[in-house]
């Protein structure tokens, strides 16, 4: 692994002076194709602690679909569903199951942001578009990026609704309290055999992103299966998209599993971050969120020479964490603390980080081996390993 601290030093020097084409301010939002929106985000809502945030469908005059958008502080989703059978959200849904259709990123101009990508090779999925209402404008435009996933870059400096044109506040009497989820620190992408490096150039040369990470087969294995990985972040480090590509292994490696009942690339999972894990989780595992087993004994006892190594003191009960299932890492920076829930859907396919950085810029690699044979341990159970 390369050192996360020179590597850090080093995103700062390559954009220092020189002119970021594409600023993003942050994730604007991520679109969700479900079957059910209605039932997905009673979900979301009970198990996560979103909140109900704004609505569009048949009450707001749109007879194409239905989309709910659940907020919890920064982190927004819309789930959308489609309203007949001639939607070509069911394609989606048909080939895909439920999934990450849209990563929204906010810009200061979508216009600018639509035609720097495009004219560096992206396919355009959404000319830049004003949307109003009494409310004001949003611009909008769009490219695509791996699978069917797409980027929209969302301009809504002269707005002043809920969300966008088109939508109402989603007023409810049902309010559960929030986790403690506090923004998106990562997202990441599966995309197939030998593409990693195509999707890496992808970004770096279409959107302005830099590769600070990079993890091999030989530190992302366990006895039965590999994958690589490559971290791409923006300027200013507010996105951070690793892109992962299945490795030969002896047995059938989690991104393999991905991308067999995804049918295609697509978004593994997101990441969201909290300032105190240890609250977050307890709450999630309460509402019957499901996590991957817990690491054994072995891993636990070895934290604090791990931590010793990079002059870090744990703050946390070990034996809380471990209660949890809270896995722990260190660079020179500081550590983190991390667990991973199992896939949300039926399909193997789309699952959630939750994280929590006490300095740690990285992204778990001490961890790795645990968190994959935990996987292996769930896929064994479904027949896919």
């Amino acid at each position: 692994m390369k050192d996360i601290k020179n590597v850090e030093y080093g995103l700062e020097k390559i954009f220092e002076g020189a002119q970021d084409f594409l600023p993003l301010l942050g994730t604007d939002y991520v679109e969700f194709y479900v079957g059910n929106a209605k039932q997905a985000a009673h979900f979301y809502k009970t198990a996560f602690g979103f909140l109900s945030d704004a609505y569009k469908g048949l009450e707001t005059g749109c007879k194409e679909y239905a989309s709910y958008v659940l907020k919890q502080d920064k982190i927004r989703l819309v789930l959308t569903t489609p309203l007949n059978s001639k939607s070509p959200i069911n394609e989606h849904l048909t080939k895909h199951g439920d999934g990450v259709k849209v990563i929204a990123l906010w810009v200061e101009d979508a216009t600018k942001s639509w035609e720097e990508t495009t004219k560096r090779g992206a396919k355009s999925f959404m000319k830049p578009t004003i949307e109003k209402d009494e409310q004001g404008e949003v611009v909008r435009s769009g490219i695509h990026t791996y699978g069917d996933t797409i980027h929209i870059f969302v301009e809504r400096k002269n707005y002043n609704g809920v969300f966008l044109p088109g939508y109402q506040k989603w007023e409810s009497d049902y309010n559960p309290e929030p986790t403690g989820l506090k923004f998106i620190d990562h997202m990441v992408g599966n995309v197939g055999w030998n593409e990693m490096n195509q999707w890496v150039k992808f970004y770096e040369d279409v959107l302005g992103f830099v590769n600070f990470l990079s993890f091999d087969d030989k530190q992302i294995h366990t006895e039965y299966s590999a994958l690589m990985s490559k971290v791409m972040s923006n300027g200013n480090g507010r996105i951070k998209f690793p892109i992962n590509e299945p490795a030969e292994g002896k047995k059938k490696s989690q991104i393999e599993e991905y991308l067999d009942f995804y049918e295609g690339p697509g978004a593994q999972h997101i990441a969201v971050a909290t300032d105190d894990i240890i609250t977050t989780v307890s709450k999630l595992r309460a509402r019957g969120v499901e996590f991957l087993s817990t690491p054994p004994e072995e891993y636990y006892k070895a934290v604090p020479q791990r931590l010793q190594a990079h002059n870090h003191k744990l703050r946390e009960d070990i034996e809380t964490l471990k209660g949890l299932g809270i896995m722990i890492d260190a660079d020179e920076e500081g550590y983190l603390l991390q667990i991973f829930t199992k896939p949300v859907e039926d399909r193997p396919t789309l699952f959630f980080e939750i994280i929590q950085r006490m300095g740690a810029r990285g992204f778990g690699a001490g961890n790795f081996k645990a968190l994959f044979e935990s996987i292996e341990r769930e896929q064994e159970k479904r027949g896919t390993l």
